[in-house]
């Protein structure tokens, strides 16, 4: 038995898939294998397994009755039924009842052997436990969703249906239907029988507690049923009554827990649960996976209560399909719950808090491996596109785990933790996908941008090799390594997954010299020193090479098929000898052992060839999948196999230890456990991992192979051939090899091998989600059974025996004896033979007397069978008799031909209308009884075809009475609105009002479930062509826009078509196409503004990039003008290429004046400047504000120009980067000045303006620093300690980027070129002051406050501060003695009211930090020439305002040396 066990998740969609016995014994049906689990208030333990069933568990029970708890049944989408014995974990007894799949079971709580099922054709089953009888019922022909028995009448039944029906049937008397209750317009998907008897009003009306018809209900009699509905709604139900009397209306809750693929829809499961003993209490399901709790008693507004709210993440993050509660004998009450999201939650019932968590899986376990750092870290690779990294030396919880998604659309089949970089870990996926999780972080991974084509089968951390080798050194010491299906291996960067891997094969052919072709390449280790590397290959051969060179040492050709793992021994730990020791595992099942000490140690000039192996390990029957050498024995290796077992080995001695054969499937991966030498943890193909020790395991060797166990049942038989002993029945795993469980010698690939059942937990493909969203139960079970069969590995799938086929084969022929019209008197036929001689004396004396023998009546009674050789009289008794005869037994079809025979038309059709049985012959002959019982056979078949949910038909029926209305609205109400539109456009106007309703709700159909290309074709049909572009622009990519675009265009929706075109251009834009931008614009004249944006946009761009400054993601297109061309500025390249390409020149008239082309931009709105904007966002806004300037500038609007000028370089400058704002400047202002904005048109602007002001102190700023760049003393590193800090302080990395292409262009000269006096500005630093004081207070303030309410709250452990929060709480401590909250907030109200009294022009016009221009200034004073006046302002500036403690540090030696004293 394993210690502890992942198990397979809960089937889905199913109303009782998982049930809790009295004792706390808790089964779940996952695949087609019920998990039982120990539960308790503290926490939960696999306990074992009852497998039995070809196909999926649809439904699970157990008996609640003291005596037989332990008994438990179980049914199956195949039909069966089984009984098990949970505590003996065996099956009881199988019963094949029914012909459908079965989708409900339920186990009496009245009567210990009463077990009711029902299947999809609507066919209820009574199974007798103690007798194995069964009886069958047919209430409704209807799907059932589910059902339940009442717990209070053993004859009490409760059936919900597809449509929306509930039916109470009595079982005592044939399954008569006691109550129909209708309300609910969708699927029921969940009963639930009041625990109390009695029905107590709720708060019904008052006309619903008075007697019916003056006679009294009798209550007592009666019982409440609550029921859960797809359509969203709970629904109470008085089953005396047949009246529902209360309805609740889910509440829509905010998701809570973690967070979930928004990738994966669902569709909404309403599970409902009435607690023992709480007979005013309901648990039902939400929308998201949240369990609410519903107080009856309260009036009004419904009052409930949520699960979970104790503390975040407790609620389930997908639907619930299953709750089952339980009493445990301490009087705790628990709730178990199954959901979506592969979880299974106990609740306390009384504080609606989550107790305990188990995980679940819901593929295969590909892989599996402990991190080599994080000590007790598993990771899980799962088939269900999921990661799991569990804790498993967690005290608190047992099953800590972890799901990751993000960034993983397939199955994972690979992982690899970093050998030392904690939470790294890398993954590799069934798509081919490579990428590395930080599990430690809540962020996506890093995805490689190359792809395997194939599946990734290993992943390996290792020395780098060439290319990533060159120039590498210092930089890191890992590369990661992935091998996939098609042969080849990757090297990936893991600092640049987003550069080329590259194939290590063409490094082994250029050290190697190797002319042929390759093998493909299966698998591959490094040896953990990082010397070599081990490849195994496609053709059985394994090859090592010495790193980086990769240079071939040996080739060991021992295998014959497909290296599948390989594994170096461990050096820590071990004695030396076996350091070299290399495992080899492939598909001929035998596990081989080599020591390559000699070529490691003295490494041969030419490849050596190695046949023989070290040890070798036979004893599995098929292939080696997976192994792992101990990290504390010397010399000791597990493997896992296809032959479903672990076999721990001793290397050394070549024996085998122990093995383990837990799992009902092959093995697909294993690892040692690190902290504990006696355990090993295992996946495969059942779903689930498995933690078990080595010491406790029954079997030392593997099982016998097939072949083996074939031969010796074959021995057996001829020892048994007198037949008393019967064939030997198949053994499970080992020896119990199941007859289904063949074990195969080369298993199938991943794409093959994947179990991936639906209703076995994989619905959350985003792919299949769609169409399982609507489908009907029907179809979701054949969904899954066709998975199961073409999915399943082969001990899944058991071929019958010769003999079954011959004794199946004479049935498919033999013809069924149809049901005779007059079984009485045929029955009659069939007596003595002087009984049939004495008729024929009684016939001739009937017809040729006039008095026949006495209580002789020819039809009647015992002489019925001589109606038919008498006259018609006779005949019609026999036929009333026979009709009685017919009634009894349920063959109304028969009574109808009969009635139809005896000319009794009219009759036939209103007994075949009752029954339900009318069809196409009854109605061909209905005209013969008039047309007006004609018209109502039709209508009454239409309504029958429609509850069989033939609507098509009933609609074609429809026709024929001239009901084109009523036919098309069947159709629209049914969802057919494809024949809906037909029918209408074929038989109604082309004007009338229906067709355009028609195809309007349909849109809104295909809308919803995001067809929107088909919605759009809906609404241009409806004449609504601006809907039909909202329609298309709504998936806002750019095929969708540019389309929506055009239809509006053509469709002369004006504005919205500009509207569309401009979000395309800027995707565009964004994405650095810049041509196909233009060319969305050019199919719109009005927007010219926008291309003359664009076309400023995208000469920035390519400028900045051209300069190394700005690194664009990847530039699509771009146009050949968009490059300076010899132009001194931008803004004259820009006025160059408007005259040449967009026709726009200062004196431009209508469209393309330059007065409408402003007004046009000035409408584009942009955000609110900030760090956080990305820089290619501010490039564009930049772009907005550049573009108008130039615009003005045609205008001679030199005030807006400058406005414009300074909001373009805010938004460059406040977006972080120093290298861009400062090509910015030069690009603009070549010269440095701002007065002269363009040499070539003879522009120049004025300085008075406080915008012009500014943006010339922030050129100058620029300029101040490429000087500094300059000077030969800072570049070689001989400044001094105060310039080393400031240095370090104020330049940044963009600012390095420049250096060197700036030192280029500049002159060698030291002069500088421009005037600084406008840097030195006081007034702006006396507001730049007050604003750092505000900002020092503030941070003062906060880390009081935040002390004080630490205070309040109790002390928090120090861990959890972060290092900003420590330092603040110290300060504030500091200074509590000399500082209060009241004299800070003085403080900071004092400097509020000077900042109010410096000019908004000093505010809303900012300079550069007057302070940090100070100390560059005098830095420069020593290589460059600057005037003392200068100098002076400088150093007062200092002096005044320098005062953080940086600042006064770095101008110690200017302020000390020139009179000045710091305080």
């Amino acid at each position: 038995m394993p210690e502890r066990t992942l198990p397979a998740s809960p089937n889905w969609y199913n109303s009782r898939c998982s049930d809790v016995s009295r004792s706390g014994l808790l089964g779940v049906g996952a695949k087609n294998v019920i998990y039982l689990i120990e539960v308790s208030a503290a926490s939960c333990r696999v306990t074992g397994e009852l497998a039995g069933h070809r196909d999926l568990v649809s439904g699970f029970s157990f008996c609640q009755h003291p005596e037989q708890s332990h008994i438990c049944v179980s049914s199956s989408t195949d039909g069966s039924i089984i009984y098990w014995d949970s505590s003996k974990k065996t099956l009881i007894s199988k019963n094949v009842a029914h012909q459908s799949p079965i989708s409900a079971v339920h186990w009496s709580p009245v009567d210990k052997n009463l077990v009711v099922s029902g299947d999809e054709k609507g066919v209820v089953v009574c199974h007798w436990f103690h007798t194995g009888d069964t009886t069958s019922f047919f209430p409704e022909p209807r799907t059932i969703f589910c059902l339940t028995c009442s717990p209070h009448s053993w004859k009490s039944v409760a059936v919900g249906y597809k449509d929306g029906m509930i039916v109470l049937i009595d079982i005592s008397k044939k399954g008569e239907v006691m109550q129909r209750l209708r309300g609910h317009d969708n699927e029921i998907h969940s009963l639930a029988w009041s625990p109390q008897i009695g029905e107590e009003a709720l708060y019904a009306r008052a006309d619903e507690h008075e007697a019916n018809n003056g006679v009294s209900t009798g209550e007592e009699s009666g019982c409440y049923l609550a029921s859960g509905s797809k359509d969203q709604t709970v629904r109470i139900w008085s089953t005396a009554k047949g009246k529902g009397v209360m309805t609740l209306k889910l509440p829509f809750l905010k998701r809570r827990g973690s967070a979930v693929d928004p990738g994966v829809k669902e569709r909404i499961w309403l599970n409902v649960h009435w607690p023992k003993g709480r007979a005013m209490q309901l648990v039902s399901s939400c929308f998201s996976g949240e369990l609410v709790m519903w107080d009856l008693t309260k009036t009004g507004k419904q009052k409930w209560s949520l699960f979970g709210t104790s503390s975040e993440g407790q609620n389930h993050s997908r639907i619930v399909f299953n709750m089952s509660s339980v009493q445990l004998q301490d009087g705790q009450e628990l709730l178990i719950s199954t959901s979506m999201d592969r979880e299974i939650k106990c609740w306390d019932l009384n504080s609606l808090s989550c107790c305990w968590t188990l995980p679940t899986l819901g593929g295969h376990i590909y892989t599996l491996t402990f991190s080599p750092v994080g000590v007790g870290c598993l990771a899980l690779g799962v088939g269900d596109n999921l990661i799991r990294v569990w804790n498993t030396l967690s005290t608190q919880n047992q099953y800590d785990v972890r799901s990751f998604w993000q960034g993983i659309k397939s199955k994972v089949t690979a992982l690899a933790w970093h050998p030392q970089k904690e939470g790294s870990l890398a993954f590799g996926t069934d798509d081919g996908k490579v990428g590395i999780y930080d599990v430690f972080s809540s962020k996506p991974p890093q995805i490689s941008s190359s792809y395997h084509r194939k599946t990734v089968y290993t992943l390996a951390w290792g020395p780098l090799v060439p290319p990533l080798s060159f120039g590498a050194e210092g930089k890191q010491s890992y590369s990661l390594y992935s091998c996939a299906g098609e042969g080849v291996i990757l090297q990936h960067d893991p600092w640049r997954l987003n550069g080329e891997a590259s194939d290590i094969d063409k490094l082994i052919r250029d050290t190697n010299n190797i002319q042929h072709k390759l093998s493909p390449h299966t698998d591959l280790s490094w040896k953990p020193d990082g010397k070599v590397v081990a490849i195994g290959n496609e053709d059985g051969s394994i090859d090592v090479y010495q790193a980086p060179s990769l240079k071939l040492l040996c080739s060991i050709q021992q295998h014959h098929k497909i290296i599948n793992t390989l594994q170096w021994h461990p050096d820590h730990g071990s004695t030396p000898e076996l350091h070299c020791l290399l495992a080899s595992g492939s598909s001929n099942a035998i596990v081989y052992v080599h020591d390559l000490k000699t070529v490691l140690e003295n490494p041969p000039e030419s490849p050596v060839l190695l046949t023989e192996p070290y040890r070798r390990l036979p004893g599995h029957t098929a292939k080696i999948t997976g192994m792992a050498w101990s990290p504390h024995h010397s010399g000791r290796l597990v493997t896992a196999s296809y032959d479903g077992t672990a076999q721990v080995w001793d290397v050394q001695e070549e024996a085998a230890i122990s093995n383990y054969r837990g799992h009902t499937g092959y093995l697909l991966c294993v690892d040692w456990s690190p902290v504990d030498p006696d355990v090993i943890w295992t996946g495969g193909k059942d779903f689930t991992v498995h933690e078990w020790r080595v010491s406790e395991q029954e079997f030392t060797k593997p099982p016998k192979g097939k072949k083996m166990v074939l031969l010796q049942e074959k021995k057996q038989r001829k020892k048994n051939n007198t037949g008393s002993g019967g064939p030997v029945e198949p053994k499970l795993n080992g020896d119990a090899v199941t007859e289904g469980k063949v074990t195969m010698e080369q298993g199938p690939s991943v794409e093959d091998e994947e179990e991936e059942v639906i209703s076995a937990n994989s619905l959350d493909s985003p792919a299949g989600n769609n169409i399982l969203d609507n489908a009907s139960r029907s179809q979701l079970i054949a969904y899954e059974k066709i998975h199961l069969l073409f999915s399943a590995a082969p001990e899944m799938q058991r071929k019958p025996t010769s003999a079954a086929k011959s004794k199946e084969k004479p049935d498919l022929l033999k013809k069924k004896k149809p049901r005779s019209m007059l079984p009485l008197s045929t029955s009659m036929d069939h007596r003595p033979k002087e009984e049939l001689l004495q008729d024929c004396v009684t016939l001739a004396s009937v017809r040729n007397s006039d008095a026949p023998p006495a209580g002789c009546v020819p039809g009647k009674g015992d002489y019925i069978h001589l109606g038919l050789f008498h006259d018609r009289e006779a005949l019609y008794r026999m036929f009333e008799a026979e009709e009685e005869s017919h009634v009894e037994a349920g063959h109304y079809d028969s009574v109808t031909y009969l009635r139809l025979w005896s000319g009794d038309l009219q009759g036939a059709l209103q007994l075949a209308t009752e029954k339900g049985e009318l069809n196409d012959h009854l109605l061909s002959i209905a005209p013969m009884a008039g047309f007006e019982v004609w018209r109502r056979t039709v209508e009454a078949f239409v309504k029958q075809l429609c509850l069989q949910e033939q609507f098509l038909k009933a609609a074609s029926h429809l026709l024929s009475l001239n009901k084109v209305y009523e036919a098309v609205d069947l159709l629209r109400s049914n969802k057919l609105y494809r024949e809906a539109i037909a029918l209408a456009k074929a038989r109604l106007s082309a004007e009338d009002p229906l067709l355009r309703d028609l195809y309007t709700c349909w849109a809104a159909v295909l809308e919803k479930d995001g067809h929107l290309s088909s919605a759009a074709k809906c609404f241009l049909a409806a004449g609504c062509s601006f809907d039909a572009a909202k329609v298309i622009s709504k998936k806002n990519d750019v095929p969708s826009l540019r389309t929506a675009a055009d239809v509006a265009r053509i469709s002369g929706e004006k504005v919205l078509a500009q509207s569309l075109t401009l979000r395309c251009a800027k995707d565009l834009a964004a994405a650095q196409d810049w041509v196909g931008a233009q060319e969305v614009l050019s199919s719109q004249s009005p927007l010219l503004a926008h291309r003359l944006h664009l076309c400023v946009a995208e000469l920035l761009s390519v400028t900045l990039a051209g300069s190394g400054v700005y690194s664009p993601t990847s530039c699509v297109s771009c146009h050949p003008w968009a490059t300076l061309k010899g132009s001194n500025t931008l803004q004259d390249r820009v006025r160059d290429i408007w005259d040449e390409e967009f026709q726009v020149f200062p004196n431009s008239a209508g469209d393309l004046s330059t007065e409408v082309l402003l007004q046009e931009l000035k409408s584009v709105e942009t955000p609110a400047r900030g760090a956080s904007i990305p820089l290619r966002q501010a490039l564009l806004y930049s772009s907005v504000h550049l573009t108008r300037s130039l615009l003005s500038w045609l205008q001679n609007d030199d005030k807006l120009l400058i406005a414009e000028l300074w909001q373009s370089l805010a938004w460059v400058r406040e977006a972080g980067n120093f290298g861009v704002t400062a090509m910015f400047c030069r690009l603009l202002f070549p010269e440095g000045d701002v007065g002269i904005f363009s040499s070539k048109h003879s522009k120049t602007l004025q300085h008075f303006e406080a915008e012009a002001s500014s943006l010339q102190a922030f050129v100058c700023y620029h300029r101040l620093y490429e000087c500094w760049w300059r000077n030969s003393e800072v570049k070689n590193g001989t400044c001094s300690d105060g310039e080393n800090e400031l240095n370090s302080k104020e330049t940044t990395a963009e600012t390095l980027e420049l250096e060197e292409s700036i030192c280029k262009r500049s002159s060698s000269s030291k002069e500088l070129d421009f005037e600084p006096s406008v840097l030195l500005s006081e007034p702006h630093a006396a507001c730049q002051a007050i604003q750092k004081s505000v900002r020092d207070l503030q941070e003062r303030l906060s880390a009081m406050v935040l002390q004080h309410s630490q205070v309040r709250q109790g002390q928090p452990d120090s861990q959890s501060q972060s290092s900003d929060q420590q330092e603040a709480a110290k300060e504030a401590q500091s200074s509590e003695e000399q500082e209060t909250f009241l004299s800070l907030s003085s403080k900071i109200s004092k400097l509020q009211e000077e900042m109010t009294n410096i000019p908004n022009t000093i505010k809303m016009f900012p300079r550069p930090d007057v302070v940090e221009c100070c100390l560059v200034l005098l830095h420069l004073s020593k290589t460059s020439p600057m005037s003392d006046a200068l100098q002076e302002q400088a150093k007062d500036l200092l002096q005044k305002y320098g005062t953080s403690p940086f600042i006064l540090k770095a101008s110690r030696r200017f302020l000390t040396t020139s009179g000045f004293h710091l305080d």
